[in-house]
């Protein structure tokens, strides 16, 4: 009797074992959570690329309007911004982080000349001294300096949890003058 008892177990043990039917759902369940890792991932990751491109392109436009110009006014000034915030569309310009300088050489240090930002940012302070690529302002001459900075979030927020920052900067020489003046009513 309990040789017939192990044997019927040992014979549905052995069925068991043969029996294959259920295993790709349990390979599907084992893989699931990596796939659906991998594809959030991946349009986490092209978004925050998207912006990226964004801020790249803003800071580029910003320094190349004024780069063209002999004197930037005020209109001109917002006229810049405003191209920055096209540009960030359909993504919140609010937050994004816009300067735009000039920095001039004087005396062999590297100063700032005139600059202006949106509201969330404070412009440099004329007078201030800047650091920049060696070589990059010729004697007597300038450069423009755009930068943006823009707090992303990821609005799925699977992958990417924490808000990062995204930054970029633009040199650009003046292209009709030496130095690009500012005109300001304020």
């Amino acid at each position: 009797m309990i040789m017939t008892r192990l044997s019927r177990y040992s014979r549905r043990a052995m069925s068991l074992r043969k029996d294959e039917g259920g295993i790709s759902a349990i390979e599907f369940a084992l893989i699931a959570p990596f796939l659906a890792l991998l594809y959030f991932g991946a349009i986490e990751l092209s978004l925050m690329m998207q912006t990226d491109r964004r801020v790249t392109s803003s800071a580029s436009t910003m320094g190349d309007l004024v780069a063209r110009a002999a004197v930037m006014t005020d209109n001109d000034v917002a006229d810049v911004f405003e191209a920055s915030r096209m540009i960030f569309e359909p993504s919140p310009v609010a937050n994004a982080r816009l300067r735009v300088s000039s920095l001039i050489e004087d005396d062999g240090a590297i100063i700032v000349d005139w600059s202006d930002s949106n509201d969330n940012w404070s412009p440099l302070a004329p007078g201030t001294p800047v650091t920049v690529p060696e070589n990059l302002v010729p004697p007597g001459g300038s450069v423009i300096l755009a930068e943006v900075e823009y707090d992303y979030s990821s609005d799925i927020g699977f992958v990417i949890e924490n808000t990062r920052v995204l930054t970029d900067e633009f040199y650009l020489r003046p292209r009709r003058v030496n130095v690009v003046s500012r005109q300001s009513t304020n």
